[in-house]
This record gives C-alpha cells, sequence and structure tokens, in this order.
C-alpha cells in the first residue's frame, strides 16, 4: 500500500513554536507524509512533500500571531486505558488508516456521534453525509444502538457521558425518542439531537417528546439570517424555536460558515442567538470542511478558518466581541486537573488541539442593549495558572479544606468588579463548581448569556495527524470501532461508507420494510409564503440590534 508508514515512533514537537513537525497526508494518493507547519505572510500554512506529486500546501490557520497565543494553552491530554483496537492486536502503526481507537490517540471521548440514519429530507450541496434513491441505507437496530452506547460508558479513566444522535436527519427515525430513552438509561448525563430543525417545525409534539425522554439540546443548523446565506432551513426555525419554547428544550444553533456564500452574516446570526437567548444556549460555527459535496475547484475561494470568523465577528459587531475574548478549548484542562486532584477521581477533560476550536461566553444586559464578553471581566489566564498551583499543592498532600479556604478568598481577585455586570455572581458560580461540584447555579444564567464555539473539521488538504490524536469528538460503529471525526468524514472509503455500508440494507429492501415508502417522497418541500405569514416567523427575524450597527 503506497499509504503504510510506522508512526509509532515519530514524534512531533506541535507544542512549540513555529516552524514544527507533524505528518499528513497526500489529498491525490493517501500517503502518509513528513509534515511541516510554518508561518508565511502573517498566516500558518502545513505543507507536505510527496514522491509522486510533489509539494503540497494548504492553509492551516489564517493568523499566525492568533495560532501563537493558542498553542501556549497545550495539555498533554488523557489517554484510554482500554484503546478498542489493543483488543485486536493493532498498534495504531499506520495512523489514520487503522483506527479505532488505539494506543497512540492522546484523549478520552468528550462527544460521541452516533449516526442513526444516513436518510435525509434534503439536499444540501455542501453536504458531506447523505443519501440518494438507490444507496444502501444505513439504520442501525435499537439493540445494535444499546450496544454501540455500552462501549462508549466502558471507557477508562473517563467515560463518555455525552452522545450526539446524528445522520443523515435522525428526525425521520420513527423511534428516535425511544434512542434517546436508551442512552439515557445507560447513563449519558448530556443527550443532544443534531438536526435541520424542519420535523421540529412541523411537528410541535416532536419537541415535547424529546424533552420528556431526556434530550438535554437541540443542535440545529442555522447558515444565517437571510433565506439566501441559509436555504436550508430560513423559514422553519422561527416554528422550530417556538416549539422548543413551548417544550423548555434549549438549542445550539450550528453554522457551516463557507467564505463568499455567509460569511458576511456571522455578526448577524450572533444578534439573532442574542435575540433569542431565552431558548438559545448558543451558537457553534464551524468552518467549511471541504469533505464530500464540497467542489475542490473552489478551496482557495470559499476556505476560512477559525481566526478568520473570529475577524469578522470581531467586525460585524462593531468590536462587542472580540478575537482577545476568545481562547481555545483546552484552556479549560486546568479547572479538570484541579477537581481530579480535590477529588480523587479522574475528570471530564477537553484535551483536544489547541487548532481545533476556540470559544468565549457573552453577557446581555437587554435594558442597555449591551454584550459583554466574560474575559472583559475575568482575568482567565490568571485564574489558570492559580487553580495549576492549587493542583499541585494537592497533589502534594495539602489540606483540602485549607484550599477551599483559600480558593473562597482568592477568586475575587480575579474578577474586575467596575466591569462586571450587576447581579452576576462569578465568584460563588465558580466556587460552587469548583469545590461542592453543584451546577444548578448555571441554570440561572441560561437567559442572560451565550456560548459562542468555533469547531474547524479537517480535510485532506490540512490534514494533521498529531491533531486526529488529540480528537475528542468520536463516531461509534456497529463493529465496536470507536473513530476520530475527522477520520470517519475525511476517509469515507476506509470508515464511514466502507463500514456502514457493511450494515446497511438495499434500497429494494428498505421499500418492502416501508410498505413501497420511496426515499423521494421524504424530501422536504415547503410552502414559502404559508411560512412567511405565521406569526413565528415575522415575530422572529424582528430583530433588536446589539451591536449598534
Amino acid at each position: 500500500m503506497k499509504n503504510v508508514k510506522d508512526v509509532t515512533n515519530v514524534t512531533t514537537s506541535y507544542a512549540g513554536k513555529l516552524p514544527h513537525k507533524t505528518l499528513s497526508v497526500c489529498w491525490k494518493c493517501g500517503r502518509v507524509l513528513d509534515a511541516i507547519v510554518y508561518e508565511e505572510n502573517g498566516k500558518v500554512w502545513i505543507e507536505r512533500k510527496c514522491p509522486e506529486h510533489g509539494k503540497l500546501k494548504e492553509v492551516y490557520w489564517e493568523s499566525a500571531e492568533y495560532y501563537d497565543r493558542a498553542r501556549k494553552y497545550y495539555d498533554a491530554g488523557i489517554r484510554l486505558e482500554n484503546p478498542n483496537m489493543s483488543k485486536i492486536g493493532v498498534s495504531g502503526i499506520n495512523c489514520p488508516y487503522d483506527c479505532g481507537l488505539c494506543s497512540l490517540h492522546k484523549s478520552h471521548t468528550a462527544l460521541i456521534n452516533l449516526v442513526v440514519t444516513n436518510r435525509c429530507d434534503l439536499s444540501c450541496w455542501y453536504c458531506f453525509f447523505y443519501a440518494r434513491e438507490g444507496d444502501p441505507i444505513y439504520e442501525p437496530s435499537l439493540e445494535q444502538i444499546r450496544s454501540m452506547l455500552k462501549i462508549l460508558r466502558e471507557q477508562r479513566p473517563v467515560a463518555a457521558n455525552a452522545v450526539q444522535i446524528t445522520g443523515g436527519e435522525p428526525t425521520l427515525r420513527e423511534d428516535l425518542v425511544e434512542i434517546v430513552k436508551i442512552a439515557k438509561g445507560l447513563g449519558f448525563d448530556h443527550v443532544q439531537v443534531n438536526t435541520d430543525g424542519i420535523n421540529l417545525a412541523l411537528n410541535p409534539e416532536l419537541a415535547i417528546k424529546l424533552r420528556e425522554a431526556g434530550t438535554n439540546t437541540i443542535y440545529m443548523s442555522f447558515d444565517g439570517i437571510s433565506e439566501r446565506a441559509n436555504p436550508k432551513n430560513h423559514y422553519e426555525v422561527p416554528l422550530a424555536l417556538e416549539n422548543l419554547r413551548k417544550a423548555k428544550l434549549g438549542v445550539v444553533l450550528v453554522p457551516t460558515v463557507i467564505r463568499g456564500v455567509n460569511d458576511h452574516e456571522i455578526g448577524g446570526i450572533v444578534n439573532f442567538g442574542l435575540n433569542h437567548i431565552d431558548i438559545v444556549r448558543g451558537i457553534n460555527f464551524q468552518p467549511v470542511s471541504l469533505v464530500g459535496r464540497m467542489p475542490a475547484k473552489l478551496r482557495e475561494k470559499q476556505r476560512i478558518t477559525i481566526p478568520g470568523v473570529i475577524s469578522l465577528l470581531e467586525e460585524q459587531s462593531n468590536g462587542a466581541i472580540a478575537k482577545e475574548d476568545f481562547y481555545p478549548i483546552p484552556v479549560i484542562t486546568p479547572v479538570s486537573h484541579f477537581v481530579k486532584a480535590f477529588t480523587g477521581k479522574p475528570q471530564y477533560t477537553l484535551s483536544n488541539h489547541f487548532a481545533c476550536g476556540a470559544a468565549t461566553y457573552v453577557y446581555l444586559d437587554k435594558e442597555k442593549k449591551s454584550v459583554i464578553p466574560l474575559p472583559r471581566f475575568i482575568d482567565v489566564d490568571g485564574f489558570m495558572e492559580y487553580l495549576k498551583e492549587k493542583t499541585e499543592e494537592l497533589k502534594k498532600g495539602k489540606s483540602k479544606k485549607i484550599i477551599a479556604i483559600k480558593l473562597l478568598l482568592k477568586l475575587r481577585r480575579f474578577v474586575i468588579k467596575e466591569k462586571q455586570p450587576k447581579g452576576f455572581n462569578i465568584t460563588k458560580l465558580l466556587f460552587n463548581a469548583l469545590i461542592k461540584h453543584n451546577y444548578s447555579a448555571l441554570g440561572a444564567l441560561h437567559h442572560k448569556v451565550l456560548f459562542i464555539g468555533m469547531m474547524h473539521f479537517m480535510d485532506k488538504y490540512n490534514y494533521d495527524i498529531e491533531r486526529v490524536q488529540r480528537c475528542n469528538i468520536h463516531y461509534v460503529l456497529p463493529n465496536g470501532k470507536v473513530v476520530p471525526f475527522c477520520t470517519f468524514n475525511v476517509f469515507p472509503e476506509i470508515y464511514r461508507d466502507k463500514i456502514q455500508r457493511q450494515h446497511s440494507i438495499s434500497w429494494t429492501e428498505w421499500k418492502k420494510r416501508n410498505k413501497g415508502k420511496k426515499l423521494e417522497d421524504e424530501k422536504y418541500k415547503r410552502d414559502i409564503e404559508k411560512l412567511k405569514n405565521t406569526p413565528a416567523y415575522k415575530e422572529a427575524y424582528r430583530l433588536v440590534d446589539y451591536f449598534g450597527g
């Protein structure tokens, strides 16, 4: 095989300054290649040389300055004590082509993706996951689903506790509510459903049933505030939000950002979320991954990375939310390490690669029509460094009681009182979470604080094996494998399509089981005028401008 390369003894220097070594793949032949990540003209690039196809170069991050800041939040991670592949004697020697997870993986599962169908009621041109008339239909049985999820609950030292039910369009399954119940019954604390929201808009009872079954969050596509930017569900989102309000089921809006298509509405999307903060818990931007239907010839035109999205948000929010307000996801790991040292128990730890994601929280003062990012009144870096010190003291045997008292007294020093919103006691919230492990106070903030995140999934052009070895968003497969997101979808011929096809039924068999029903009959046909004339639609896009534009 051209792509075979023993990577078990390859060392990388990704935590150091640019340039640094890593591993990548040739996007033409698939070879695993030595690669280098370096700065050029203010951007970060990844480059490798294939003996057959020559030098291959791609934008990695659009800001070398922001990359240099982000890399400082590296965390060693928590390796699995019982990786799946070790059970069958596979060591990951040919990463990423023998994945599942192996002993080389450096992060436990933070979120598991459970694909329950590859059917969908839409045919979006930028989709990386879809079924067409004539394709095999993948829909694992409830028994298979239970077996697959059990694998994640058996992970050690930290069992997976969050699952996303996804597809395809999972709401096409009539037994979706039963799937949620299975996940909750197995002990998953957080269950979210990934959907385009159309069936939630058309079926008011569905949101209620999902909430009653134990669904914690709806993860809903939302690519813009205009029909042009968001042809997927522009007209249906208002009804979906109305039904979710009635069900008291929170939602995270998920925009796929494509340069030249909807990047001009990044600020508008956040403003929309702020206007619906009573039900919208967060916005998770996903810079486009050039896989699936995405045309390779438009790569340079449509590529955007996390720093690019954040810069546009700063511009479009008139500085209300700036790049300094965002931190890479691993910034939070000192909290996990402190709680582990305090309790003596391994903790859920977000130790993914710093280039994979970034996030912030913003506080909304509706009366003043102002938005205040939490880092504006919290010394995030100072607080995290203090937690690291206390963690080391706990490891050396210092009294937990003394540490708790010192923490209570010291916490106030990390809050800038004159900038802290009135009535927002962040000190009490942090103490309760760190010492009492009581998170109930977070509920009271849902109507005032909005999460804004970025998650950039890779493709073959910017593939970094060091990143994928730190991935903590995984898929579980019927054969028992657990595969990182950017392996599962970037190499569908090895993982997603191949394995699902092995566990699928033919379109002919599917029709027989469903009384001759055709897949094309499930494709959604909207009545635009009817949707536009609903009170929910008229109200949803009547927005207050919180950015003063």
